[in-house]
């Protein structure tokens, strides 16, 4: 293991968390009460996440790489579907209370739950399978080094990512939650358009 290869699996979390730094950033927006101990759960779950599938690419690389290469092309629309369902159920509530144009409805908080951040953490990390590819020269334990390395630097980048939010999210009030939702909706079409014109 040498310095350009921790560097590489840096720039590797870096580029991977980008999406999920700004899902994370929704979901600071969307809850700007949020415990300590959330911030890190939602953290560590974007981190596992994008962890979880260079480390699936890369063993589908070495077992069944046809049927990989044909699921890849199924990425963007599993991305578009599942943020779009939940940025759309986030902005429908925010818009609910915001109409409802009673104080204490506005700044109801629409939390999200375990399920929800498990599926924006496969949204987000899924096109992460593709570092596969990339990572399919390196042994198993190398693989496995690299993909600690990416969930390190995404579990940062994503804490960073809910503080940022959380402070937006106080600002903004019962609105929150209608930001957070188009942001994850954005996201989504954004990994769409990307993954077909890429």
């Amino acid at each position: 293991m040498d310095f350009l290869f921790v560097l590489k699996s840096v720039a590797f979390g870096a580029a991977l968390a980008m999406d999920a730094f700004s899902v994370s950033m929704a979901n600071g927006l969307n809850e700007p009460s949020m415990k300590r101990r959330k911030i890190l759960g939602i953290a560590a779950m974007f981190a596992f996440f994008q962890a979880l599938m260079p480390m699936i690419g890369w063993i589908c690389v070495h077992t069944v790489a046809e049927a990989f290469s044909a699921f890849n092309e199924m990425i963007p629309w599993i991305a578009l579907v599942l943020l779009s369902f939940i940025g759309g159920k986030m902005l429908i509530e925010g818009i609910r209370s915001v109409r409802s144009g009673s104080e204490e409805e506005s700044e109801t908080v629409i939390k999200s739950g375990f399920w929800a951040l498990v599926m924006q953490g496969i949204a987000t990390s899924i096109d992460a399978l593709s570092v596969g590819f990339d990572i399919a020269g390196y042994d198993w334990l190398m693989a496995l080094i690299c993909a600690l390395i990416i969930a390190a630097v995404t579990f940062f980048i994503c804490w960073v990512g809910v503080l940022i939010g959380r402070t937006f999210g106080t600002r903004l009030s019962g609105k929150a939650s209608i930001f957070g939702g188009v942001i994850l909706i954005a996201i989504g079409l954004e990994i769409f358009i990307s993954g077909l014109l890429g």
